[in-house]
């Protein structure tokens, strides 16, 4: 009889379906349930109420009731045998328990549960059968409250990035990502650009959001160079493949683990300048990124990038990745846990 999975996620960057591509590679069946925060579903009216509300919180407790009431129902209808959830903050703790009832539950964080916003995630431990966490310091918290968390990075869809070799190499440096949210990107993104005057940037991601600040979006500066959108993952990787440098900067939240660009700069063949932590320092042991630890390396790592071919380096990246760090191995590998 066919297993089946119940996937509910944020949409963030459309893993939930790179998920469900894995499980359905290893034979289950699948449902998928995207959910938006801070409110669901976070467009249109209840948008502009959220933004303009004097008690948000209690908005959004409201928000959180209903979809709790919806999630039951499709539980109910669709009775899966595993339910997987990718980050799950809109969720419930006794909802959670509801589903431990007669499927397994299995979480993988992929924002830090100790960042700002994501209290309510640090008790959904005490309610699933396994939780996996992008960062180590995730770990070692719930360790030092008597609880094993597992620590899981993210990966790449080989399916999504991918070398593309009839693409030519026309932009100089590459990079994509938010930016308003980290300071750290903001300051080195800015040095980047006042050091290669010369070199054709192009740095995709919401610099400043015209909804929130619309005269300060009007106003910015390097217009060309700042395109202040996000593109989907089809455009990231066309990118990638026209890029002889494709600089990765972590948000400050990430001090040990690695985010889903480290994977998918690699998968698409493309070399890599990234800013170094303990987990990606052990990842590339022989040079396959170059790693910085401050903006003035950086730029010491992508000149040198310039002047010289890195295609044996991105190569070797490539192979590192996508032979051990994509979907299919990460659910392999979080089904181990609770197959025994």
């Amino acid at each position: 009889m066919t297993k089946k999975v119940l996937i509910i996620s944020s949409p963030y960057f459309n893993f939930q379906n790179n998920i469900a591509n894995a499980f359905e590679e290893l034979g289950y069946s699948v449902h998928i349930e995207t959910y938006d925060e801070p409110i669901h579903p976070f467009k249109g009216l209840l948008r502009w109420r959220h933004k303009f509300a004097v008690n948000k919180e209690r908005l959004r407790a409201k928000s959180r009731a209903k979809y709790d009431i919806y999630i039951k129902d499709i539980f109910d209808n669709y009775r899966p045998d595993l339910v997987f959830i990718y980050n799950g903050s809109i969720l419930l703790d006794q909802r959670l328990d509801y589903f431990r009832e007669t499927s397994k539950v299995i979480i993988w964080m992929y924002d830090s549960v100790l960042r700002k916003g994501n209290e309510r995630c640090k008790e959904h431990i005490h309610h699933a059968d396994k939780v996996f966490c992008f960062e180590k310091k995730d770990v070692e918290y719930y360790k030092s409250i008597g609880k094993e968390a597992i620590f899981l990075p993210s990966c790449c869809d080989t399916r999504v990035h991918y070398p593309n070799n009839n693409s030519e190499r026309d932009i100089d440096i590459l990079f994509v990502g938010v930016i308003y949210t980290s300071k750290k990107r903001q300051e080195y993104l800015d040095y980047l650009i006042a050091q290669f005057q010369d070199r054709k940037i192009v740095i995709y991601g919401e610099q400043i959001p015209f909804v929130k600040f619309p005269l300060k979006c009007l106003l910015r500066r390097n217009r060309k160079i700042y395109k202040n959108h996000n593109i989907p993952p089809y455009m990231v990787n066309q990118l990638f493949n026209r890029t002889k440098v494709a600089l990765n900067i972590h948000n400050e939240q990430s001090t040990d683990g690695a985010n889903p660009r480290v994977f998918e700069t690699c998968a698409a063949g493309a070399y890599q300048v990234c800013d170094a932590n303990p987990y990606i320092e052990s990842l590339f042991q022989h040079e396959e990124v170059g790693l910085y630890h401050s903006k003035e390396e950086m730029v010491e790592k992508i000149q040198y990038a310039l002047e010289h071919n890195m295609e044996a380096q991105a190569k070797a990246g490539y192979e590192l990745i996508t032979s051990n760090h994509t979907f299919l191995t990460r659910v392999k590998y979080m089904l181990s846990f609770i197959e025994q």
